[in-house]
């Protein structure tokens, strides 16, 4: 059985080395997005090095709740992740247990009568794409949950799924490894080059790559990376608490959330729980330049956000973290290789009690660990999959809470994208030039 949380620094690095000078595709992240990316560029027959300041998926891809779902997407996104559950099917088939894939569905639980509402304005985009998406009533739920307390009904996915980041996600990163992609950890990109008006390498830490693609997948960074660059990419970041409990009996397989609290099983046979879409954001010079296109997501989220006023030392949107470098000095990327916020203990807490609550027989459970990521956003809640304003600079980045699951398909599609060959899907929702062209900001769903 495979455990786990977060991957921290404390790692030892297994892709080390120094890149080589050139290549075809330089991938600049190494979390779910970009290590997909560079495994479906290798398999093209691309020469494809892929750079990661710190750790593969040190970041957010190890420290989300493993979900891989369907349900509650985007209408965009859909095709895109039921793609992506194929391919994790396909993975799971050569990865096996390090990626732990298990098709035990996902219920959105209704608290009020509001949600049930909610629930049943996204049927209709589930019947266009043949989900097996449909409404459970409070008898169905009694008997998916005995001993739950207070449901008045749900919306439930029985294809959905989930799996294990932190241990999937160097799995995959192997794979793209044997299959001819170079990576490397502790290997901090500093910026782009260009030579006749379009992207012409980058320079790391450990010296320049020469390439005419670039992918720019680097989380909450991506946003920074951008503007060193001189591009405006309106990208933020919230801070996201889990936990994780130790053993305990199965009363429920699959993902489950409320609008307070998220449960799924876990394949060490706890449950990792985080406070739904509940997080903690920091103002910083960011924050205050975007206030305007985050004027639509602050009013409907507000109340489930927990402000604070400056942003720590170094993190991404800091006060005092650069927003211009040399290429020739030391970057924020390589003074934080690893992004890892302490976890919220309030929320920890208050997911206990609200964990007990709904299941009294189990009572309070205990929590082995907790962790806390980073999550980038954009203002619609969701990506940029695109080539940027400058020609062979592609973007992937502000996958708010949904790159696990949707990364597979992502890395087909960027990859695809990046050589010329069709994406296999309607990309307009995720253009980069959306937030400049004077287009209204449309929010995805939200439970």
């Amino acid at each position: 059985m495979q455990t786990g949380g977060a991957i921290t620094l404390s790692q030892p690095a297994r892709f080390p080395g120094p890149p080589p000078d050139s290549a075809d595709a330089v991938i600049i992240g190494g979390g779910i997005a970009g290590v997909m990316t560079a495994l479906y560029l290798a398999r093209a027959g691309q020469r494809v090095v892929l750079c990661e300041k710190g750790r593969i998926a040190g970041e957010q891809s190890s420290r989300n709740w493993g979900w891989v779902r369907q349900q509650g997407r985007d209408p965009a996104e859909l095709p895109i992740m039921i793609e992506s559950l194929r391919l994790w099917d396909s993975l799971n088939q050569q990865l096996r247990e390090a990626v732990g894939l298990h098709r035990t569905g996902t219920t959105y639980l209704a608290n009020t009568p509001a949600d049930l509402d909610n629930f049943e304005s996204w049927l209709p985009h589930a019947r266009q794409h043949g989900l097996d998406t449909r409404m459970m009533t409070r008898a169905e739920l009694d008997a998916l949950l005995p001993n739950a307390a207070g449901w008045l009904g749900a919306l439930h996915t029985a294809s959905d799924a989930r799996a294990e980041p932190w241990t999937a996600v160097p799995a995959i990163a192997a794979l793209a490894a044997s299959e001819g992609a170079s990576l490397h950890e502790d290997c901090a990109v500093r910026g782009i080059e260009t030579a006749a008006g379009r992207v012409s390498g980058v320079v790391t830490e450990h010296g320049p790559v020469a390439a005419p693609l670039v992918l720019l997948a680097g989380g909450a960074w991506s946003g920074l990376f951008a503007g060193n660059a001189g591009l405006r990419l309106p990208q933020l970041s919230v801070r996201a608490t889990v936990a994780a409990t130790g053993p305990m009996p199965e009363f429920f397989p699959g993902n489950a959330a409320d609008s307070g609290f998220a449960f799924r099983r876990r394949a060490d046979g706890g449950y990792t729980l985080a406070q739904g879409i509940g997080h903690d954001f920091w103002t910083g010079p960011a924050a205050f330049r975007n206030l305007v296109a985050y004027l639509p997501q602050i009013r409907r989220d507000l109340r489930h956000t927990r402000l604070q006023l400056a942003a720590p030392s170094g993190y991404p949107d800091g006060w005092a973290t650069p927003r211009r470098w040399a290429l020739d000095r030391e970057t924020p990327f390589e003074r934080m290789r690893v992004l890892d916020p302490a976890p919220n203990l309030g929320r920890i807490a208050r997911l206990s009690d609200d964990f007990a609550a709904a299941f009294p027989a189990l009572g309070r459970p205990v929590i082995a660990r907790a962790w806390a990521g980073m999550i980038d956003v954009l203002p619609d809640q969701v990506p940029v999959l695109d080539e940027s304003p400058v020609p062979g600079l592609f973007v992937a980045t502000g996958l708010s809470s949904h790159g696990f699951g949707i990364g597979p398909g992502v890395g087909r599609v960027m990859a695809d994208l990046m050589t010329g060959r069709p994406a296999g899907h309607d990309l307009t929702r995720f253009r980069y030039g959306r937030f400049g062209d004077g287009s209204r900001i449309e929010l995805g769903f939200s439970i």
